[in-house]
């Protein structure tokens, strides 16, 4: 096993070479290697060197993104194979349904529709269109996000893009610094289902909503498209990758980071924040009085 300064070192070095915003690197370094030598990791190891490491870095640096992970099966130390990683995501979209966990149609035509990833677009494509399809014809929509945990950026997009009317609309961009590039992501032109237009949507978040769920309701919400409802989301924007350091530690390193075509900003570290604040649990129940109201 090595020893934490290994492993410190080790998580500094991915997150030289890749953290989203370089400026802030020396300043993580030196407060990691600042607790080091002052004895702070002395004694810790497994989840509670994590969890210790991680406030550390929360402290310097509050990027929700940014962390050292503790994973109880072993990990393969051999060089990171990015399609080993993508082929587990896909697996655990598959077991969740695409992230589709619950579809029903409630008092007053109003349809529900609970979401607890984002899936890729490709693979996600059918699920998230038979949600759409079944939504079709009611009169309101409430998506639930109070349970996303994320998922994948061109997901979001495809999600987003069920609430235009057309492949006009530009949603937002990711810069990457790891390639220097910046994609964009607009609406798309075809979709498996009918677009939901005309009709009011409701997005109900919580403080577990994170990352692509995030998107969605703050895209949404930016463009004017939904209502938010709830409590403040988590707070995370910024595409990650995981690298191993041990058989059962691993660090997550933002990489990119999303940029919103109206407010140019985005939800990293303040979260989405409610139109219609009210506790995650009363949520559902709000959205549905809201529309009681209106109507």
């Amino acid at each position: 096993m090595p020893h934490n300064e290994e492993i410190i070192e080790q998580a500094l070095g991915h997150i030289d070479a890749g953290y989203v915003f370089p400026e802030r690197t020396p300043e993580i370094g030196s407060a990691l290697r600042g607790h080091l030598a002052s004895g702070a990791y002395d004694g810790l190891s497994g989840r509670d060197l994590c969890r210790t490491v991680t406030a550390h870095l929360q402290e310097v640096c509050p990027d929700k993104h940014l962390r050292l992970l503790w994973v109880d099966e072993p990990l393969s130390l051999e060089p990171e194979d990015q399609d080993a990683g993508r082929a587990a995501f896909l697996a655990l979209l598959r077991e969740e349904n695409q992230g589709v966990r619950r579809v029903e149609r409630l008092d007053g035509g109003v349809a529900l529709v609970e979401i607890t990833r984002i899936p890729t677009a490709d693979e996600g494509a059918a699920a998230v269109g038979a949600a759409m399809q079944l939504a079709a014809n009611s009169s309101a929509l409430v998506l639930d996000l109070r349970s996303c945990l994320g998922g994948a950026p061109e997901g979001a997009a495809m999600w987003c893009s069920y609430f235009f009317p057309d492949d006009q609309v530009h949603l937002n961009d990711i810069h990457d610094r790891t390639t220097g590039t910046t994609r964009q992501y607009w609406t798309s032109a075809h979709l498996p289902a009918p677009r939901y237009l005309g009709r009011p949507v409701y997005l109900l978040t919580g403080p577990t909503t994170f990352s692509g769920g995030e998107d969605v309701a703050y895209t949404l919400q930016a463009h004017g498209r939904a209502t938010v409802v709830g409590e403040t989301t988590r707070g995370g924007a910024h595409p990650t990758i995981r690298h191993t350091v041990t058989e059962h530690i691993q660090v997550t390193v933002p990489i990119a980071r999303s940029i919103n075509t109206v407010t140019g900003g985005n939800w990293e570290g303040v979260g989405v924040l409610p139109d219609l604040p009210v506790p995650a649990d009363q949520a559902l129940e709000a959205a549905l009085k809201a529309l009681r109201s209106a109507a």
